[in-house]
This record gives C-alpha cells, sequence and structure tokens, in this order.
C-alpha cells in the first residue's frame, strides 16, 4: 500500500512538472503584445512616444492573429491592394518606426529577405516592441534628437520625430483598421473580446 501511495505521488509529480513545462512553454511561444505592456509610470514625450506604440502593437497582434490564406488574399476590388500588399507595408512602416528611434538611416531601396506570412507578423511586432522599449529607456527630452533619415544612395534626407507621429505611426494605425475591416469582410472578424481600450482580451 505504501509503495501504490508513493507511485501514485510521483506520478501526480510527474504529470504536473509536465504541465508546468507545457504552460511555460505555451507562454514563451507568445509574439509581442499579446498584452499590452504596462503603462509608463511618468508622461515625457518619450512615454507618450512609446504608448502609441504599443497601442499599434496590441491592435496589430489581435487584428493579424488567426488570419486564414483567404484572408491574405482577399481585396476590397477597385483594384485596391490584397490584405497581404497592406502587411507587407505595415511592416515596412514597423520597420522606419524602430530605425528612427535608433536614428538609424531607411535605406532605399529596401532589400528584404524572403519572410512567410508569420515571419512577416513576427517581425513587425518585434519592430514595434523594440521601438517602444527604445523610447521607455531614453531620457523625456531625447525626442528632439531623434529624427527618420532616408538614404538613397549618397543622398540623404533628414526629418524630425514630428514626422514619425503624423508619418509612419499613424499610417500603421489607419493600416491595421484596414485589415480588421478586410478579414470581416471575408468572414473572418476579429477576436470580438480584444479590449482596446483598456488594452485586455478576454480569454
Amino acid at each position: 500500500m505504501k509503495k501504490l501511495i508513493q507511485l501514485m505521488i510521483l506520478l501526480f509529480g510527474v504529470c504536473f512538472s509536465a504541465q508546468a513545462q507545457s504552460d511555460t512553454l505555451q507562454m514563451e511561444e507568445k509574439l509581442a503584445f499579446y498584452q499590452i505592456p504596462e503603462a509608463p509610470e511618468n508622461y515625457n514625450g518619450t512615454n507618450v512616444a512609446a504608448r502609441m506604440i504599443d497601442g499599434l502593437g496590441f491592435r496589430y497582434y489581435w487584428a493579424t492573429e488567426d488570419l486564414r490564406k483567404e484572408d491574405l488574399e482577399f481585396t476590397p476590388g477597385n483594384n485596391g491592394r490584397k490584405a497581404s500588399d497592406v502587411l507587407d507595408h505595415l511592416y515596412g512602416l514597423s520597420r522606419t518606426i524602430v530605425n528612427a528611434t535608433l536614428n538609424k538611416p531607411n535605406i532605399r531601396p529596401a532589400e528584404e529577405p524572403e519572410r512567410s506570412w508569420e515571419e512577416l507578423r513576427k517581425a513587425t511586432l518585434e519592430n514595434l516592441s523594440i521601438a517602444s522599449e527604445n523610447l521607455k529607456n531614453a531620457d523625456g527630452e531625447d525626442l528632439q534628437h531623434l529624427n527618420i533619415i532616408f538614404q538613397r544612395g549618397e543622398r540623404t534626407s533628414e526629418f524630425p520625430f514630428w514626422n514619425v507621429i503624423n508619418g509612419p505611426l499613424a499610417d500603421a494605425i489607419y493600416h491595421v483598421g484596414q485589415i480588421v475591416s478586410f478579414r470581416r469582410s471575408a468572414g473572418n472578424p476579429m477576436n470580438p473580446n480584444v479590449n482596446v481600450f483598456m488594452g485586455v482580451t478576454k480569454e
């Protein structure tokens, strides 16, 4: 009887450990912005800009969660771009945003490796996450030293961070809304449990 009890305890421990490892693995596999990050404690220029990127990242995550092949191929007609083309553009915008937080030039024309949709989505979310962290770790007054830089051959042009806000950041939010609309039209609406105002998703 004693050996039976010990065996049951051992089996319970193994099962509990396996479940814990499975839960940990599932948590590790979640991409950036599955949940919106905690808001910064202080209001300053860089933190506000970072929070705007967090909002974009959270919206993008759920707008693109569980997209099907037919969703990626969806087009509204009238020679409009396919959803996959809009998502390619969103990746480019995320790259421009993160480069601005590093004062890194955007090389034109850009050379990018071939990526699957899953790889493109992950790369877009990672760019936004890095951009947000760069701003949160910066001094509140650092925005005046950050620029969007474009380089084409030997020609370089620079624009202040203001242009990040009204340019690629606002543009990305606009295009995420397009994806939400496209997938709804394709019969695969976004998860209704997502609350973008509160930054939470009900299980």
